[in-house]
């Protein structure tokens, strides 16, 4: 009898033990942990129209083409601010070859709200487009000067009413904000003079918009113990004749440089860069035409497969994220705009031509 009770109470004590435990495995699967997941976003033609049928890429003062083809940029969805993946979702993405599990800090610093992450996408997406621009005309013999711009105007700001994005900024104070000289920083001017104001001494801003110069006069407020006016100032171009690039703003980041580079370059000249192709890539471009690394590289390259894409433009820093990737499309090694033009041009002549690669 004794024997049969001890039983009893073991099985008890068993089932009790193996409940709880269930219980806290079901607790620790959907306990929010430090880690955020990257999945393959959208990709966009840079070549094709929107929503309005009217061409993303705008050309106004010089002649343009619209051929066969395309040339997409790739994007990375990643899990938004404050979402944080629980163990039974980055268990999900980890076995998923398509999908990266990451440090929530690497994807969203600490030190960055999420109102910091939009005005730093914003910014880098206004940058790069100027940045492709400008190699696109270089490649094709027009010089372009940088000029210091409104890359952000902050909304509430004294600013906001005031100045646009893109608009270029010339003086300040009557003293000239010089982005061409070696070593100026017109930025740093911009915010120093500034400083020098108060309420009810309003900063007097010569600009240009639309070609045409303009003085605006805009009073400071104090923010954080410094005065401000509320636009962040970025480097733009000068422009001899206007290209735009309308794509969604609530797409931020610089890493589709190099693709409006050569999305540009094909609209300004005559034929199909990609012999009717499709096209993806990824990379950003600096001022001297260097393509430089970005993150999600597998997502993105699994984005561009399921667009059609048959080459990728990978840059040269990120072909260690690449070995070992057997992907349906041809992988070329990007390292400038000119050597991208290249590749791309020797590829839609000979598909079977030797390119760069990793």
């Amino acid at each position: 009898m004794d024997d049969a009770r001890a039983t009893t109470q073991r099985w008890i004590a068993f089932f009790c033990a193996g409940g709880l435990g269930v219980l806290l495995l079901a607790v620790a699967m959907l306990v929010p942990l430090p880690y955020s997941v990257y999945s393959p976003g959208p990709t966009f033609d840079i070549l094709a129209q929107d929503g309005n049928e009217a061409e993303i890429i705008q050309v106004v003062g010089h002649e343009s083409y619209r051929d066969e083809g395309q040339i997409r940029f790739t994007t990375v969805s990643s899990s938004a601010i404050d979402d944080k993946k629980t163990l039974l979702e980055a268990m999900q993405a980890w076995f998923d070859d398509d999908r990266a599990v990451i440090p929530y800090d690497i994807a969203h610093p600490p030190d960055k709200t999420a109102q910091d992450e939009e005005v730093e996408g914003a910014v880098s997406m206004v940058t790069s487009q100027d940045t492709a621009i400008a190699n696109a005309m270089r490649e094709l013999g027009i010089d372009v000067d940088p000029v210091l711009q409104v890359a952000f105007v902050t909304e509430g700001t004294p600013a906001f009413k005031e100045l646009r994005v893109r608009d270029k900024l010339l003086e300040v104070d009557g003293e000239p904000l010089d982005a061409t000289s070696p070593g100026a920083d017109p930025a740093q001017q911009l915010v120093d003079a500034v400083q020098e104001h108060g309420p009810g001494d309003p900063v007097v801003l010569l600009i240009e918009r639309n070609r045409k110069e303009l003085t605006v006069e805009i009073e400071p407020r104090e923010d954080e113990g410094k005065m401000r006016i509320g636009v962040v100032p970025g480097i733009g171009y000068d422009f001899p004749f206007d290209v735009t690039i309308a794509v969604d703003p609530s797409i931020g980041g610089p890493s589709a440089g190099l693709m409006f580079a050569l999305a540009v370059y094909d609209t300004l000249t005559p034929g199909s860069l990609t012999d009717g192709a499709v096209v993806a890539g990824t990379g950003e471009i600096a001022d001297d035409g260097t393509v430089g690394p970005i993150g999600g590289i597998e997502q993105k390259i699994a984005g561009a497969e399921e667009s059609g894409a048959e080459l990728f433009f990978v840059p040269q820093d990120n072909c260690g994220d690449v070995e070992g990737l057997d992907p349906d499309l041809t992988l070329v090694k990007a390292t400038t705009m000119h050597e991208a033009l290249e590749a791309l041009e020797a590829w839609a002549a000979d598909r079977d031509a030797d390119l760069p690669s990793c």
